[in-house]
């Protein structure tokens, strides 16, 4: 009895061996292959009619991936150019390889330090694998629209913003590689993550404007005071290098008076002596 058991129970293990390794093979089955010998043999006895039914074309730009009877037939997609397939039997999906782009809608996120920005950027990515983004996800293109919107919201969720406005090209590459991680398993591969537009509340803006003014004049300030001050030391250096010279300061007199003659005004000038000046002086 217990030899019985251990036989059943050896042929029900042997049998589910079996179904696991016929799925994991992609067998068909009996009725499967009868329905696809049957299939064949409808296409050629109506060869004229079912021709137009068989012969598929696909661009250069898309692949094919065939099912037959629910079966992916195989791990590498048809195209480009034309390919058979069997009417009744097989169905077709066609996957485009060109490069897709889409803008993220305006995303209101608060930042690391509790400020409410609006984010929105544009994405480009494109099909790697047709087989795994029909096969593996309902939609890979809408499915990769939902995921930019939520990574966007989870990265910039982690910056402050001032690494935001000022960390656009970092950002945009951790998004890609977020969502180039994420899409793998659908077949996508993101190319490029680009930031667009960080829109700020009118009144931070207006703070940030007030502050950026009041960095500015203290600036003005500063440098005005840096130039009162080195003007005084060159005035103060000539002032000297003239008193070690009297002759220089008439020099620099006649040089004034050929700097106002030269505009060609209706101003009167008396000259007098110097010598005349620093009689009065004395006294």
């Amino acid at each position: 009895m217990g030899v019985k058991v251990c036989q059943t129970h050896l042929n029900t293990c042997r049998l589910c061996f079996s179904l696991s390794l016929a799925e994991r093979t992609g067998s068909l089955g009996a009725c499967g292959w009868i329905i696809i010998i049957l299939a064949g043999l409808f296409t050629v006895l109506l060869f004229p009619i079912t021709i137009w039914f068989c012969l598929k074309i696909v661009q250069e730009y898309e692949r094919a991936v065939i099912f037959r009877l629910g079966r992916i037939t195989d791990r590498k997609p048809k195209g480009p150019g034309i390919f058979f397939v069997l009417p009744c039997t097989d169905s077709f999906v066609k996957v485009d390889l060109r490069t897709i782009s889409f803008d993220i809608p305006p995303q209101e996120i608060l930042t690391k330090d509790s400020v409410t920005v609006s984010v929105d950027g544009v994405v480009y990515f494109r099909v790697s694998d047709p087989i795994a983004s029909v096969a593996n996800v309902t939609n890979a293109d809408f499915s990769t629209r939902l995921l930019a919107q939520t990574t966007l919201r989870n990265v910039l969720g982690t910056k402050n913003l001032a690494e935001v406005l000022s960390d656009r090209e970092g950002i945009a590459h951790s998004m890609q590689s977020n969502l180039d991680e994420a899409t793998d398993n659908w077949g996508i591969k993101v190319e490029r993550v680009e930031i667009k537009d960080v829109k700020l509340p009118v009144q931070l803006q207006r703070a940030m404007a007030a502050e950026a003014e009041a960095a500015r004049e203290a600036r003005a300030k500063v440098i005005a005071a840096e130039g009162e001050m080195n003007a005084s030391r060159a005035l103060k250096e000539a002032s000297l290098v003239i008193a070690e010279s009297p002759s220089a300061l008439q020099l620099r007199y006649l040089q004034t008076l050929n700097t106002i003659a030269a505009e060609k005004n209706s101003t009167i000038i008396f000259p007098l002596p110097m010598d005349v000046i620093s009689h009065f002086m004395r006294k």
